[in-house]
Formats: structure tokens, C-alpha cells, sequence
């Protein structure tokens, strides 16, 4: 249970200790929480005591007294005031006014609490105030939050896309000077890798938007039964010339006829993704085997390649956005490092699991568990 720091500044001794009693072992609950809130209550007489209070410590709910022998409650809440202090104040008087409502209003107080309270009213207004608390916080950590992602997410996107934006131009550059002289025969090269480097630009920008329609809620999905053999062949078949320019062999094995109610759409994403990363991640004259299989726990996908596998660290994070294992076996091999993080949304629109077995230089194992449908 989390302790809200609870600041009593108020010169009767029975406020101060019919409060210290009231929220003893109370706590504060509500779905939305996390965990319960409980309260660790300090009690004092005068604004000074308050003030050095506040000097020292960081406090998170102040109930404050505006009549006190030395300086006014409404000097205090001044003070926090200026000093930008990050607590909420409720001023507890019998003395109060239109005049002081209005003066505490604009210097930041939250609430009033009148005397006499019941313990009813003073726990009821100590509930909303920390529920007000803990949700302007969690707003304060998603904006900060907000703004790394943000940061990370376009700093990592104009590296993705400056690289390849850089060499289309060198390689435009090359064929207007007429470096290679006057015969297009001779840029064939300087295009293809052009073309190669517009199309990985493309699947940056397609991975994107398909990542923004997930997370959004708005891709529309159209469910219906989908025959999963007959899909995973057509990926394969999708993916034949690359499997032949690595020499990697790619065998599908489905016993029976495996189907489940799914998005069209998404499988082929799903199994795309997959199967290609077993041929591009995989050795010269290696092997791949995409297995589907109904088990009584649901649906099953396995994809199996004897490529170039990873470490264990490198699994716990590769599931992550614009995420890709970088070694001397992998820096020649182009991506976008979002492909596997679409799969993950993905499946979990599914409620389905996605675990990885693997190990360097053996090869690597997704294995894909959609629960009955």
C-alpha cells in the first residue's frame, strides 16, 4: 500500500488529533487504482512549523487552518504557491468567506472543509482528493512519457529514413553528372539498388500505418473463417524468390485441414512476417518448416529455421518497435525492426501467446498458440 505524505496545520488540538484519528488505518480504494492508498499523517500548530515543514519535505495533501496565531493559512498556501510546490491544499476554518474562498481559489487551494466536520465528510473529501491526486499524476507521467516515445519514436524514424533517402540521392547524383557515361546499360546496378532502397522506405511507411491503425483502434477487421494451410502456402509461394536466392528450402507441414476464425488481413501479416524472417535470418542452403497443427488448447503455428539464431537477451526484446539484433551476421540484412512488433498487437487482439526457442548459430523456433475460438 502506497503512503500519501498528510500535512495537519490547524491551532485547536482537537483538529489536529480528531483528524490524526479519523485517518489512521483508512485507506482509499477505487478500480482504477493500481493499489490502495493509505495516509502518514503529521500535525502542527503554526504556518512557520508548516512552512519549514515544506522546506524540507516533499508533502502530497496539506489541510490547512487559515486562522493561526503567527502567519495566515493563506500566507502558506502562498508560499507553495511560488514555489511551485507539487501538493494539494484544503482549508479547514470556521472563518471562512466569500472573500477568502475567492483569495484561496486563485492561489490554488482544492477544496474547503468547514468546522465542525464529521469524520464522514472528512473522509469523503480525502477519498476525492486522492483519486484527483493520483490522476493528475498518472497525466503528468503519460505526458512525460508521451514526449520520450514521441522523441525516441522520430529520431529513430528519420535514421531509418535518411539513410537510404541519402543514397537514392548519391546514386541520382552519379547519373546526372554522367559518371558511368551516356549508356543507361551502365547505371542498371546504381538503380536496382536504388529501387531496392525505395521499396524498404515503402514497408517503413506501410509497418507504420498498419502500427497506428492497431494501436488506434480504427482497422477495420472482417472475421471469417480462414483456412490457414492454403494461406501459409500462398505466403510461402510469396516469399519463393527469396528463399531461392538464399538457397533456404521451405516446407510446409498441415496433416489435416487447419482453419479458425480470424481477420484475413492480419494472418497473412502474422505469418508473413514469420516465415520471411526464417528465410532472410537463416544460413546459405538452410531449411525451414512451417507447422500447423490443432491442438485441444486451440490453434497452433510453429515456424522452424536453422539460421542464424540469437541470444536469450536478445529475445526479451524483440518484440519492441524498431527493435533489430544487430551482429556481423545480421548488418547486411534490411528491415524496419516493426514487423515482429506487429505481430505481438497483432496476437494479442487474439488473445493468443507467441514464444521464441533459440540458440546462436542452431536456428530458432516461433511458435504461435491461438487459444479456441
Amino acid at each position: 500500500m502506497e503512503k500519501l505524505k498528510l500535512l495537519v496545520v490547524d491551532d485547536e488540538p482537537g483538529i489536529r488529533m480528531g483528524v490524526c484519528r479519523i485517518l489512521d488505518n483508512y485507506s482509499v480504494s477505487y478500480p482504477f487504482m493500481d493499489e490502495d492508498f493509505g495516509f502518514d499523517v503529521q500535525a502542527v500548530e503554526t504556518g512557520e512549523e508548516a512552512l519549514e515543514i515544506l522546506r524540507k519535505n516533499d508533502l502530497d495533501i496539506i489541510l490547512l487552518d487559515n486562522k493561526l496565531p503567527g502567519i495566515q493559512g493563506i500566507d502558506v498556501l502562498e508560499f507553495i504557491n511560488n514555489n511551485n510546490l507539487d501538493v494539494v491544499v484544503v482549508m479547514i476554518t470556521s472563518y471562512a468567506s466569500l472573500e477568502l474562498a475567492v483569495k484561496a481559489t486563485k492561489q490554488g487551494a482544492y477544496d474547503f472543509v468547514p468546522k465542525p466536520f464529521t469524520p464522514k465528510e472528512l473522509r469523503a473529501s480525502i477519498e476525492t482528493i486522492t483519486k484527483q491526486l493520483f490522476l493528475r499524476r498518472m497525466t503528468q507521467k503519460l505526458n512525460v512519457e508521451g514526449r520520450q516515445v514521441r522523441f525516441q519514436f522520430l529520431s529513430v524514424l528519420s535514421h531509418e529514413l535518411k539513410a537510404p533517402l541519402n543514397a537514392v540521392e548519391g546514386y541520382l547524383q552519379l547519373m546526372q553528372d554522367r559518371k558511368m557515361g551516356d549508356s543507361l546499360h551502365e547505371y542498371q546496378d546504381i538503380i536496382d539498388r536504388s529501387m531496392h532502397r525505395l521499396q524498404g522506405m515503402r514497408n517503413l511507411i506501410l509497418d507504420l500505418l498498419d502500427i497506428t491503425r492497431i494501436e488506434s483502434g480504427k482497422k477495420k477487421r472482417k472475421m471469417e473463417p480462414v483456412l490457414l494451410c492454403e494461406l501459409a502456402q500462398q505466403c510461402i509461394d510469396a516469399f519463393q524468390p527469396l528463399a531461392i536466392q538464399k538457397d533456404v528450402d521451405v516446407y510446409l507441414n498441415c496433416g489435416e485441414k487447419v482453419s479458425m476464425e480470424a481477420d484475413r488481413q492480419e494472418m497473412e501479416i502474422i505469418m508473413n512476417n514469420l516465415i520471411s524472417n526464417a528465410i532472410k535470418y537463416n544460413k546459405q542452403g538452410g531449411r525451414v518448416d512451417v507447422n500447423l497443427k490443432r491442438k485441444n488448447s486451440g490453434t497452433l503455428i510453429e515456424v522452424q529455421d536453422t539460421g542464424i539464431g540469437m541470444e536469450e537477451e536478445d529475445i526479451k526484446s524483440l518484440f519492441e518497435d524498431f527493435v533489430r539484433i544487430k551482429s556481423e551476421q545480421t548488418k547486411h540484412i534490411t528491415g524496419t525492426g516493426l514487423g515482429l512488433s506487429i505481430v505481438k498487437k497483432l496476437l494479442e487482439l487474439y488473445g493468443a501467446s507467441i514464444n521464441v526457442d533459440s540458440m546462436p548459430n542452431e536456428g530458432s523456433c516461433f511458435t504461435v498458440q491461438f487459444p479456441i475460438t
